[in-house]
């Protein structure tokens, strides 16, 4: 069986002898790239090509991570790709990574890829509980996170369970109290809503912002062993090389910064540090591996190299990148104005579009009660003339009738002589006449008073109607779409289109535009403490809140520790300036006794 392996190896040894080229596949936090690449290359030619290809100029906190067995191991600058410990079959797998952090990440990232990167594996390392983050902290780390990538919150899409993919809290917090997913939902979407105006970059950086405060951002720990034999881990950071309790990765027990350590070396597996002050001796520890004295090493080499660089002037590179990046800022808060503006004056138009609409349905609803206040009108005066032409055709014919009994009355009084008997008859006949005569006389003249009120109601109607065509004439010869002044004004600026032609933009950066945008930054940083107190008051009723429904026997050692921490009042600056204070001669024999 060896030999068979023994053959593979030199038929794939041979056969990358005779290619010329070989397969690489790069993968980043968000993407995967294949590269085909040289047997000649060395670490940094391959590196440069992977920064080319990203468009990334801040090349020196990142490289090329590989996998060595049960240890990691970094792509060297100087060494041929195919010289590495690299794994045999194509094609070779790296993972382009952050290597080094920064001390305060809004001063030192300045391109706009680069934070994206670190945001992406910071956010990764919190979600992976490599870096521990208290509960209430992880839920505001959430909330910027979905700015970052949904933007602006808007309760209309973002409906309730438009996170429930989501992967936002680490699972150590979700376990650790009695909420369901809506619950949290709920409090990540509260925080969502406040950050409302804010890009994708300036999301990012505030993660960034609150994440490098938490005591594991950027430590690298490995374990390591005293003269006495005590087992310890070993921090390096940007600020330089901590000792941990191996039960307490937060709070360092001893920390030596960058600035007082002259030189480190190894031997096999011993590791040795002399301080800056030469009268204090050497002292040396044990890591398990030398392939991690190796890493320890470099990340050690790195940090401090970065460390000085910080405190000395910015190179030309930098300077140049840092104003591009500040011209880019303006350029696009410029942007960000006029796009304000732009929806601002849309909005202003969209509102008086809709209060004309709401004049034009009150005028239409005035015209339609119009008509038909004047259909009552007309159907009102046709009654009362029907009535009226009814009343004067009765009258007529009540005084025809009135005519015949008259009439009717002479006959008898003329026929009315044969005899007493038959006189009597008749006067009576005529007093009964005569009553009735007298009867519809008085009703023929009721009648006739009748049709004249009736003629008088059908005058006052048709005056009605006509008031009512009067008025329907107003309404109707009135423009419902004519604007106040304050309109007028809002609908001329307002374009017919509203599309925005990044192409007309022209910016001319004077000294008058430098010193307000350093006005302005100066403001932002106003806020940004004013903000700080807001956020840290926020932090702590939304600890209050859920403290209740905390599950005690799921804590973790951490969760105990940071507990005790914030109870103490300490943070990770104000811990390692306090063990900075001894002397690193006290630091050194401390150390050499745990």
């Amino acid at each position: 069986m060896a030999s068979a392996i023994a053959s593979r190896m030199s038929l794939s040894s041979l056969k990358r002898k005779q290619s010329k080229t070989f397969g690489v596949r790069i993968v980043t936090m968000d993407a995967e790239m294949e590269f085909s690449c040289e047997v000649k290359w060395k670490g940094k030619d391959l590196f440069d090509l992977v920064c080319r290809t990203l468009g990334l100029r801040e090349t020196w906190f990142f490289g090329l991570q590989y996998h060595v067995k049960d240890t990691i191991a970094w792509l060297k600058m100087d060494k041929k790709v195919l010289d590495h410990d690299v794994s045999k079959e194509e094609p070779i797998t790296f993972s382009f990574l952050a290597k080094f952090y920064p001390e305060n990440a809004e001063e030192e990232l300045v391109q706009e890829i680069t934070q994206h990167l670190f945001f992406l594996q910071v956010k990764k390392q919190i979600l992976d509980e490599d870096i521990f983050c208290p509960p209430e902290a992880s839920v505001l780390l959430a909330s910027y996170a979905v700015q970052a990538k949904y933007g602006d919150y808007d309760p209309n899409v973002h409906k309730p369970g438009f996170l429930a993919q989501e992967e936002l809290l680490p699972k150590r917090v979700i376990n650790l109290y009695q909420m369901t997913p809506e619950m949290w939902e709920e409090r990540i979407t509260a925080w969502y809503a406040e950050h409302r105006g804010r890009p994708r970059d300036e999301a990012e950086m505030e993660y960034l912002r609150i994440a490098q405060d938490l005591e594991m951002y950027g430590v690298n720990y490995f374990s390591i062993r005293n003269k006495k034999g005590t087992d310890l881990l070993l921090g390096v950071d940007a600020l330089g090389l901590h000792i941990y309790d191996p039960e307490n990765k937060l709070t360092p027990k001893i920390s030596f910064p960058w600035n007082e350590i002259r030189n480190i070396s190894y031997s096999d597996k011993e590791f040795a540090i002399k301080p800056l002050d030469k009268n204090i001796v050497v002292f040396k520890f044990n890591s398990s591996k030398l392939r991690v004295n190796k890493l320890i090493l470099q990340l050690c080499i790195g940090n401090h190299d970065l460390f000085m660089r910080r405190r000395r002037v910015d190179s030309l590179e930098v300077q140049q990148m840092k104003t591009q990046a500040r011209e880019e800022k303006a350029r696009k808060q410029m942007e960000r104005q006029r796009l304000a503006r732009e929806k601002q004056l849309r909005e202003e138009a969209e509102q008086a579009r809709d209060e004309l609409e709401r004049r034009l349905l009150q005028l239409q609803e005035e015209a339609q009660m119009a008509n038909e206040a004047l259909l009552r009108s007309e159907e009102t005066a046709d009654l009362l003339a029907e009535k009226a032409q009814i009343a004067e055709e009765e009258a007529k014919l009540l005084a025809q009738k009135a005519a015949e009994a008259e009439q009717e009355m002479q006959r008898i009084k003329v026929t009315a002589i044969r005899s007493e008997e038959e006189k009597r008859l008749m006067e009576q006949k005529v007093l009964e006449a005569e009553m009735l005569a007298l009867k519809m006389a008085e009703e023929s003249e009721r009648r006739a008073k009748e049709a004249e009120q009736l003629k008088q109601d059908l005058q006052e109607a048709r005056e009605s109607e006509r008031r009512a065509k009067h008025k329907l004439l107003e309404i109707t010869s009135r423009s419902p779409y004519t604007p106040t002044n304050s309109t007028t004004n809002a609908m001329a600026l307002d374009a017919p289109s509203f599309n925005f032609n990044p192409e007309n933009l022209s910016f001319d950066f004077k000294d008058t535009d430098m010193k307000r945008l350093s006005m302005e930054i100066e403001k932002e940083k106003v806020e940004y403490i004013e903000k700080s107190k807001h956020l840290q008051e926020q932090l702590n009723e939304l600890k209050t809140e859920i403290e209740s429904l905390k599950l005690k026997e799921r804590e973790t050692p951490l969760d105990i520790l940071h507990s005790e921490s914030s109870e103490r009042g300490g943070s990770k600056q104000s811990t390692i300036k306090k063990l900075t204070l001894q002397s690193t001669k006290s630091r050194v024999a401390f150390f050499e006794e745990l």
